[in-house]
């Protein structure tokens, strides 16, 4: 059996595979991928989020939904690295047991971790993980659908 390759994306490669644009792109650098089955890569986070000025000013925290954008970008990677659903359209569908386990704040890094449990026709199951210096702040189990 043929080795799988790793793949490394800064941001601009990135682009290439998903349709996202500033502000709503949440990954900044894809540090591992292979395609059908993992991606790893991070989010750095400053105050020029567009979210902190109003969430929390006085105390600025990611908020969820960011945070499992962000996985779900990730995983995203995992799928349309896949030579047959390059220039696919990946759509979440739903996130299952969803958990916040620290603040994620201006100056984190943003470490994502998703990988593609099952392909079912158009149909993934993935889960995903970030972490904030090297401590778990969320994770969540992902359905996202290939369009």
């Amino acid at each position: 059996m043929k080795k799988k390759e790793s793949i490394l994306m800064n941001s601009q490669e990135i682009q290439k595979y998903i349709p996202n644009r500033y502000p709503y792109l949440m990954i900044d650098r894809v540090t591992e991928v292979v395609p059908g089955v993992y991606a790893k890569g991070y989010k750095n986070l400053s105050l020029n989020e567009w979210y902190y000025p109003v969430h929390f000013d006085n105390e600025p925290i990611m908020p969820g939904a960011m945070q499992m954008e962000t996985m779900i970008q990730m995983l995203t990677m995992a799928i349309v690295t896949m030579e047959d659903n390059i220039k696919k359209v990946v759509k979440a569908r739903r996130a299952d047991n969803f958990k916040m386990k620290r603040r994620v704040v201006p100056g984190d890094r943003l470490d994502i971790e998703a990988e593609i449990i099952e392909i079912l026709g158009n149909e993934v199951k993935g889960r995903a993980k970030g972490f904030v210096d090297g401590e778990l702040a969320c994770e969540a189990l992902l359905v996202l659908e290939i369009i």
